[in-house]
């Protein structure tokens, strides 16, 4: 072999890699092997994946940079873990706790946000805007251990079923936040703005649950033997809503979240449609965003200075102590075990999905700094970690 050829492999390796074969190569052994290395200590597999980022990314080894393939996969992942967050919401056991959800949705959304907004705005010095966002960055919650509930087949139980109804009001209220404040940075909160944002979110609600689910039963109906069609319907489907939400003034991760409300119904959680949709976000589109969140962190930040750490330690502080008191005073309200309180403070505490978009969001807009980006991503890995720890010790105390 000559210098020539030699030369090439080796150019072939240099960082960050340019070939996308082998970018795609490592990704993939990246989402092969970081759940199975987090499981062994205990640790969600959503966790490995962001540290992974981190490691990868410009900010650690510099094996691969944020470039518009890496991008475009990860804005298909956030997109993707919006609608799952509404396609697998249980509608039917939030019918039935629908005022004791109403209450925790309430206290889990006004706590954190009260608590948060203060330490932002004077404790931490943020601007008006920016100490909102973050404050209400602090509301959301994603249902990261809702799989131990799963694996103990509680799911059922009362305390799991108001909190996974809680989910929906608080998400859905920080997202309505989200817009409300995109549209004071982008150009005030004038009359105009307001009537705007209302006509135009009516028009997006008529299309999404009345037209969109007319269309999907008569698709669904009519070429029900077509499979792949149906998953492809429905990634359409995603991703349109994504775009009408833009065009209505809103972020596109509402539209993600409104088609998995709006498709909820028409596909059934047992189904295969159901599988593929969860398989192939699971295997592929969310895996490859919460890598791509990792490769914004440079946690040399936290070296720099104390201001870095004080941010994340104190958005982490409020994080937890918000959702605690949440559920403590829930468990005061309906008379619930310390060990109902645990469960319900598990499942709520992890900030995830919604968070990230969120921040990014932010981040992106200018609206949030390098450090309250560093510290989210500090806070996302804290708390996946404490609910984790939360939920499996309040699960076996709880089938004992």
């Amino acid at each position: 072999m000559n210098n020539s050829a030699w030369d090439h492999i080796i150019h072939q390796f240099d960082l960050p890699l340019s070939n996308p074969v082998l970018i795609f190569s490592l990704i993939l052994f990246i989402i092969l092997l970081a759940p199975v290395l987090m499981g062994k200590i205990k640790v969600p597999g959503i966790v490995g994946f962001i540290l992974a980022g981190i490691i990868v990314g410009p900010y650690g080894f510099n094996l691969l940079k944020k470039n518009s393939a890496i991008e475009l996969f990860s804005t298909i992942g956030l997109l993707y873990i919006m609608f799952i967050a509404g396609i697998e919401l249980d509608l039917a056991e939030f019918k039935k706790t629908k005022h004791k959800s109403f209450v925790f949705g309430f206290l889990t959304f006004s706590i954190p946000i009260l608590i948060g907004f203060p330490v932002c705005y004077y404790l931490l010095g943020y601007s008006m805007l920016t100490s909102v966002l973050t404050a209400s960055m602090f509301a959301t919650h994603t249902l990261v251990a809702y799989p131990i509930v799963s694996r103990y087949g509680i799911s059922r139980t009362e305390a799991v079923a108001i909190t996974v109804g809680g989910t929906i009001l608080t998400d859905t209220a920080v997202l309505i936040i989200l817009a409300v404040i995109m549209g004071a940075k982008n150009g005030g909160l004038t009359t105009a703005f307001w009537v705007q944002l209302i006509l135009s979110l009516m028009v997006f609600t008529i299309i999404m649950f009345l037209i969109v689910p007319r269309i999907a039963r008569w698709f669904f109906t009519k070429l029900e033997s077509e499979k792949t069609s149906h998953y492809v319907f429905v990634l359409a489907v995603v991703f349109f809503s994504a775009f009408l939400a833009q065009l209505a003034g809103v972020e596109p991760i509402i539209g993600a979240f409104v088609a998995g409300l709006a498709l909820n119904k028409l596909i059934p959680h047992s189904s295969m449609l159901m599988n593929r949709i969860e398989f192939v976000g699971n295997a592929i589109f969310i895996p490859f965003f919460l890598i791509s969140v990792g490769m914004l962190v440079d946690l040399r930040v936290l070296f720099r200075g104390p201001e870095a750490v004080i941010v994340a330690a104190s958005l982490t502080a409020v994080a937890l102590a918000g959702k605690w008191l949440s559920a403590w005073f829930t468990q005061m309200l309906f008379k619930y075990s310390g060990i109902q309180r645990n469960l319900i403070f598990g499942l709520s505490s992890a900030h995830a999905a919604a968070t990230l978009a969120i921040i990014l969001v932010g981040y992106k807009a200018g609206i949030i700094d390098d450090n309250t980006l560093n510290g989210t991503i500090i806070l996302i890995l804290v708390t996946c970690v404490v609910a984790s720890l939360a939920v499996e010790g309040a699960s076996k105390k709880m089938v004992l």
